[in-house]
């Protein structure tokens, strides 16, 4: 695998989503909208509470684990377009024909699709985790953030999501012609994370770093596992004559 070609596909990608105001706005916004949500939330708990609240503290890693989700959404839009909607406006074909491997163009476009999100997540974990600490830092007598749990979340399972949701997006995109339905298949990519959340907080489990690091596994296999099944299902050839 020829690094200079990944980075070609990926630096043409970055430049694409530059020109695409909508992908980024909602890239940008959706993580400072729950990051404001959120600190709001704590900041409010907090002020009202007389003593140490343990449902707050508790709490506070669910609500962490809410960018994890945000990280398996938001790379969706941009990876169902990278196939789809450049199809569409004449651009892929270009590309298609080059003599790069389907893993080159592949991994390219899943870079292009992961740093953008993956950055505007921890932009607004980051700022949630500021303001908690600066909020609960005399209720506690301790900063809350960082944590063992908040790390693994979101230096490990939050990245893994993302990939896992350009992966599904990628396949997606390559075997429809029709943006519309690329991106639906994209959206419905939290579920999994969403029933994650789900079972902790009916206490099925906990967000304990053990627990973190097994779901974080669990991730890695499927992310691998469907990387290799995007190259073997990735038909350009079908891509540049059939698809209308």
């Amino acid at each position: 695998m020829d690094i200079q070609n990944v980075w070609s596909v990926a630096s043409k990608d970055f430049e694409t989503i530059k020109r695409k105001k909508s992908i980024i706005y909602s890239i940008i916004l959706l993580p400072l909208l729950v990051s404001a949500a959120f600190s709001l939330y704590v900041y409010q708990t907090a002020t009202a509470a007389s003593g140490i609240p343990s449902d707050l503290s508790l709490g506070l890693d669910s609500i962490t684990y809410i960018f994890v989700v945000l990280a398996s959404t938001l790379p969706a839009s941009i990876a169902a377009y990278s196939i789809v909607g450049e199809k569409i406006e004449k651009s892929l074909e270009p590309l298609l024909a080059t003599p790069m491997t389907d893993g080159e163009i592949l991994l390219g476009k899943s870079i292009a699709a992961f740093v953008p999100p993956i950055l505007a997540t921890w932009g607004g974990a980051s700022i949630f985790m500021a303001v908690t600490d600066y909020s609960t830092h005399d209720l506690f007598s301790y900063f809350y953030f960082p944590n063992w749990s908040s790390g693994v979340m979101l230096l490990l399972l939050a990245p893994l999501a993302a990939i896992f949701s350009i992966e599904v997006a990628v396949i997606a995109s390559s075997r429809v012609s029709d943006a519309r339905g690329a991106n639906q298949i994209g959206g419905l990519l939290f579920l999994p994370f969403m029933a994650v959340f789900f079972f902790e907080v009916t206490g099925d489990i906990t967000f304990s770093t053990s627990n973190l690091l097994v779901i974080s596994g669990i991730v890695l296999i499927v992310d691998a596992a469907l990387f290799f099944l995007s190259t073997s299902t990735f038909r350009r050839e079908e891509i540049l004559t059939k698809w209308k």
